[in-house]
């Protein structure tokens, strides 16, 4: 073993540099996410938003037009609106996120994921959504009091089949 170490003296040192640093930067840099009074609220769903259009039925002119095989009484375009989220803590805007339909004709849903740090405490926390540019307004709003203690995170969703925030 000695002259394992005598033959490659620089391979040692280095090793031992290495480990030390390794041990230097797991343990003694402090590092905290999250201020000892803060707390942490994410948005994240999944929805897709109401046709652009709504759909209509087609005359028998309309019909006769068309190839046989593409005879379909309903003609419903596939774009979706964009869906726009609103976060507001406490009557002041905290998150805000307008996402477009994804795919070749946008007529996918979208995913919402945003996380914000915020005071511990009791806070009036408000979320709207829009997802129908034909109706002026939010389509969805939901206020509730929520008591965030310190270190907490608190996760806001979307039942698209119940149409209401769930807030968790």
């Amino acid at each position: 073993m000695s002259s394992v170490i005598l033959r490659y003296p620089l391979q040692v040192l280095n090793y031992a540099l290495f480990m030390l640093l390794v041990w230097y930067f797991s343990a003694a840099p402090a590092f905290t996410q999250l201020q000892p009074d803060q707390a942490v609220i994410t948005v994240a769903f999944a929805h897709a938003g109401e046709r652009l259009e709504e759909c209509h039925q087609l005359s028998q002119e309309e019909l006769a037009r068309l190839p046989p095989n593409m005879r379909a009484p309903m003609d419903c375009p596939r774009e979706r609106s964009p869906v726009t989220v609103q976060l507001l803590l406490d009557g002041k805007p905290l998150l805000e996120e307008v996402a477009r339909a994804p795919g070749l004709y946008h007529d996918l849903g979208v995913d919402i994921y945003r996380s914000a740090k915020v005071p511990a405490g009791t806070h009036t926390l408000t979320v709207q959504m829009d997802d129908n540019v034909r109706v002026p307004g939010p389509s969805y709003t939901h206020q509730e009091t929520v008591i965030l203690k310190p270190a907490q995170l608190l996760v806001v969703d979307f039942n698209s089949e119940t149409g209401a925030f769930v807030i968790q």
